[in-house]
């Protein structure tokens, strides 16, 4: 055994121990994940690999792996994961208390949304919510209008074959959340770096976290710039609703939640939903003549490519049992969205005909995506955009063929060429 490979064992023994209340434990620390804690987010093309679907069959309730006395479930079965993600009572999301000094509530770098419980999470979400209620929303609808055909005439000038991620998927919803921060767009590839980074595996919790880090810290400098000069969008708001009220750490915290959540998130929609309708040619373009298309045609890609694959991690605060499993104080519960919208006899089949039925894409619960109604606006927008400006758009090779992130809490694409038109006709 190498001296890293026992120093990481070491390091994990340690670790893992405290989560059944016995020591301090240090996620950010570790620099690997071991492969059957991580085979959960690898996919064959578009679809989840045939393992996870044999799993849900034989046991909803999976016990993934096992970290020296800790569990960790995997939950794969739509009611189950629906059950656990509401329930506030028996499970935790704060796993600050693992992560060492990146967990103070003060200052660390992990905080927000996603990783806090009741009343901390109460009182965060109701200072963002407001900001997401359907008439803030629609005041933004013209401007996401504007930056999609703006994006369009930008690849319209740059054919005829385009990155579509790095025209299309990825600025549109870069300068939306920029708009609703009222942030300058001005740092537009430290976040797409970091944005991508923070939802990687392969480095283990050290990769993961120290892009949290970064990106932390570039947002709490931009919300101190705007204590004195509060500027026309969320931060401002915020500031002038709160003032000495909320801290940076914590505003910042919110801030990067909408950003990374809602960042990450649109631009893999918008590249994988659109290399998905090219594959289905006939759905692309009736995108752009039938309106009524649109919606069910975004849920059903939502609920087909459920981009976020896992929901943020579980921790069960007394001995319980899930499913038919019997799961112990402490052990680490994991929903998996992607295999949980995958559920049921035709679960495989792209199908935006089927009957429209509530699926996992967003999460549920009090936990569920704020920005939900923002992605969907983003959505609804840019397809039938896309669509009417370019109805013979093509991918430039197979589905099957463009390089997917590997080991991605969030599933994406980092290129995706495109031609905008047949060769033998103009753009």
């Amino acid at each position: 055994m190498s001296s890293v490979t026992a120093s990481l064992l070491r390091q994990t023994r340690r670790g893992f121990t405290a989560l059944s209340g016995r020591r301090t434990v240090d996620l950010s620390r570790l620099d690997r994940v071991p492969a059957r804690l991580t085979w959960p987010l690898q996919r064959d093309g578009v679809d989840p690999v045939a393992r996870l679907s044999q799993v849900r069959e034989q046991e909803p309730v999976h016990r993934l792996t096992s970290f020296f006395g800790l569990k960790v479930w995997m939950v794969t079965d739509p009611a189950v994961a629906r059950a656990v993600l509401a329930d506030q009572t028996d499970f935790s999301n704060d796993i600050r208390p693992f992560v060492g000094a990146r967990g103070s509530t003060t200052t660390g770098d992990v905080g927000g949304l996603g990783f806090t419980d009741p009343p901390e999470h109460t009182r965060l979400r109701r200072l963002l919510t407001p900001q997401f209620t359907m008439r803030r929303l629609e005041r933004l609808r013209p401007r996401v209008a504007d930056i999609v055909e703006r994006r369009l005439d930008e690849m319209e000038g740059r054919g005829p074959v385009v990155d579509l991620v790095e025209q299309f998927a990825f600025p549109i919803p870069f300068q939306v959340i920029c708009e609703l921060l009222g942030l300058p767009d001005d740092d537009r590839d430290t976040f797409r770096q970091l944005g991508s980074a923070r939802f990687d595996v392969s480095r283990g919790g050290y990769g993961t976290f120290g892009a949290v880090s970064q990106s932390r810290s570039f947002l709490m400098e931009a919300t101190r710039r705007q204590r004195s000069d509060p500027g026309d969008g969320l931060i401002g708001d915020i500031i002038r609703a709160e003032g000495d009220a909320i801290s940076d750490f914590d505003l910042a915290g919110l801030a990067d939640g909408v950003f990374t959540g809602g960042l990450e998130t649109s631009a893999s929609m918008l590249a994988l939903g659109t290399a998905v309708l090219l594959e289905h040619p006939e759905d692309f373009r009736a995108l752009a003549t039938r309106p009524e298309r649109v919606d069910p045609t975004v849920e059903e890609l939502l609920r087909y490519l459920s981009v976020v694959q896992i929901a943020f991690p579980r921790f069960a605060r007394r001995d319980l049992v899930l499913g038919d499993r019997r799961v112990s104080k402490g052990d680490v519960v994991i929903c998996h969205l992607a295999g949980a919208n995958r559920a049921g006899a035709d679960g495989d089949r792209y199908d935006p005909g089927r009957s429209p039925g509530a699926h996992l894409a967003f999460g549920h619960g009090f936990h569920r995506c704020v920005g939900a109604e923002l992605a969907r606006m983003e959505l609804r927008t840019a397809f039938p955009a896309l669509a009417a400006r370019f109805p013979d758009l093509e991918l430039e090779s197979r589905l099957d063929a463009i390089a997917l992130r590997q080991l991605s809490i969030v599933f994406g694409v980092e290129a995706m060429q495109v031609r905008l038109a047949p060769p033998s006709r103009p753009a």
